[in-house]
C-alpha cells in the first residue's frame, strides 16, 4: 500500500506539473505580442487575489515588486519566511523584509492583512519594534480591506514616540497601482517575478489550483492585450 500511495503521489506530481508547464508554453507563444500595460496588470492581480484561499497572495505581491526594481532601488527582500510561520518562531519584524543592498540592517518591514488593520495591530506592532535589535524607517501594513481614517491617524501619531519609524496603512491594490504607474518599464518584470514567487511556493501555501488560475488569467489577459 506504500509504494502504490507513493506511485499515485508522484502520478499526481507529475500531471500537475504537466498542467503548468503546458500553460506556460503558451504563454511563451504571446511574448511577441504588446505586453500587458500597468493598469492590465493591476486587473490580473486583483483577480488573482479574488481566488479562494488567496492569503498568502499579498507577501509574493510585495517581494515580487521589490525584487523587480532591485537594482534601482538598492534595496533587496530578504527570504521569505514560511507562511505559517509566527513571527515570535522566527524572530522576523513583519511578513516582509527589507534592508539596503550589501547591508543586512532592516529597513523596511511589512504586515500583511486580509482584514481591517485596528489600533490593537498598532499597537502589537509598536512592542515588536521596541524589542528590535534593529531602528527601521517604516512599519507598513498592507491590507486587502477597508482602512479607517482613525486607525491611519493612530498609527501615523507614533512617529515622534517611536523616535522617527512611521508606521502607515496602505491598501495592496493602491500599492501596486502606484508602483507599477511609477516603474512603469519595468512592469513585466515584476510579473515574471510574481508568476515566480507563485510556481515556487509549496502547494500548503499556495495550492496548485491557484498557481494554474494565475497563469490561465495570464494567458486570457495577454492574448486579450
Amino acid at each position: 500500500m506504500l509504494n502504490e500511495a507513493i506511485r499515485l503521489l508522484i502520478q499526481l506530481r507529475d500531471e500537475n506539473q504537466a498542467k503548468i508547464e503546458s500553460i506556460l508554453a503558451a504563454i511563451s507563444s504571446n511574448r511577441d505580442k504588446l505586453p500587458l500595460s500597468s493598469e492590465g496588470i493591476v486587473t490580473l492581480i486583483s483577480q488573482h487575489l479574488a481566488c479562494k484561499h488567496a492569503s498568502r497572495l499579498p507577501v509574493l505581491i510585495i517581494a515580487a515588486a521589490y525584487k523587480s526594481v532591485e537594482e534601482k532601488i538598492g534595496e533587496k527582500v530578504l527570504p521569505l519566511n514560511s507562511h505559517n510561520a509566527a513571527d515570535f518562531q522566527t524572530a522576523s519584524l513583519g511578513d516582509i523584509e527589507i534592508c539596503l543592498v550589501n547591508d543586512e540592517a532592516i529597513v523596511t518591514a511589512y504586515e500583511m492583512k486580509l482584514k481591517k488593520v485596528t489600533t490593537d495591530d498598532i499597537d502589537t506592532a509598536i512592542t515588536k519594534l521596541s524589542r528590535s535589535e534593529y531602528k527601521i524607517d517604516n512599519y507598513l501594513f498592507i491590507t486587502t480591506d477597508e482602512i479607517y481614517p482613525s486607525v491611519s491617524d493612530y498609527a501615523a501619531s507614533f512617529y515622534e514616540i517611536s523616535g522617527g519609524t512611521e508606521i502607515a496603512i496602505l491598501d495592496c491594490i493602491g500599492f501596486i497601482r502606484s508602483f507599477l504607474h511609477l516603474f512603469h518599464r519595468n512592469r513585466m518584470e515584476f510579473v515574471d517575478f510574481y508568476q515566480d514567487l507563485v510556481l515556487s511556493e509549496p502547494d500548503s501555501a499556495v495550492s496548485q489550483a491557484l498557481k494554474e488560475a494565475f497563469l490561465a488569467l495570464r494567458r486570457v489577459a495577454e492574448a486579450n492585450e
